[in-house]
């Protein structure tokens, strides 16, 4: 239970910095457990660039270290790893199933390159680093989509959370520690997305 309680936390610190929450950000830092932050903190800072892009991260790190900082590095952590296309493609065979090929398809089409940043940086780099597992990290998109208004990739990555092992649960809790940060149409299209594509 209590990784179903640190991820109600970990989305809204992802939702906080991609909306630009920063009163919101400085409230969980401050509230923060005495075991966190820790590294899923830290981990799920780091991804959010993939929803919130750079800017808003590094104006995040700036909040999050005026109100006491992400805690210690684990050994190994820091350590610079490139884009891996192997192990991203992998991860996106997981995630999108039987509907791999085509989104590919679909990512290529629009720009080749951008494909291949898909799959080395975002599935590749960061969904697939070590740190928190990716069932967690899907959970975190989730709230991030959701918060985004982006239907479409919500749905993937509710499907692929659930493929990852997530539970509903786990989706509908991420929601609900969110609901009061997103718009209300937003959420109600976001759970409406829930009910269609992330049942069993």
């Amino acid at each position: 239970m209590e990784t179903l309680a640190q991820d109600r936390r970990l989305a809204r610190l992802s939702v906080a910095i991609v909306l630009g929450r920063w009163d919101e950000l400085r409230r969980l830092r401050g509230d923060a457990p005495p075991n966190e932050p820790d590294r899923a903190w830290r981990e799920a800072v780091l991804q959010a660039h993939l929803f919130a892009g750079f800017p808003r991260v590094v104006e995040a790190l700036g909040i999050l270290e005026e109100a006491g900082g992400l805690g210690e590095l684990e050994p190994g952590e820091a350590l610079y790893e490139p884009d891996h296309f192997a192990r991203g493609r992998t991860l996106f065979e997981r995630i999108y199933a039987e509907q791999a090929a085509p989104v590919r398809e679909r990512l290529e089409g629009f720009h080749p390159v951008f494909a291949r940043w898909i799959e080395g940086h975002a599935y590749g780099r960061v969904l697939a680093r070590a740190g928190l597992a990716p069932a967690r990290r899907e959970i975190l998109a989730v709230a991030c989509l959701a918060a985004l208004d982006q239907d479409r990739q919500l749905a993937s990555h509710a499907r692929g959370a659930l493929l990852l092992g997530a539970s509903e649960l786990a989706l509908t809790a991420s929601l609900d520690a969110v609901a009061d940060l997103i718009d209300d149409q937003a959420l109600r299209r976001a759970r409406g997305v829930l009910d269609r594509f992330a049942a069993p």
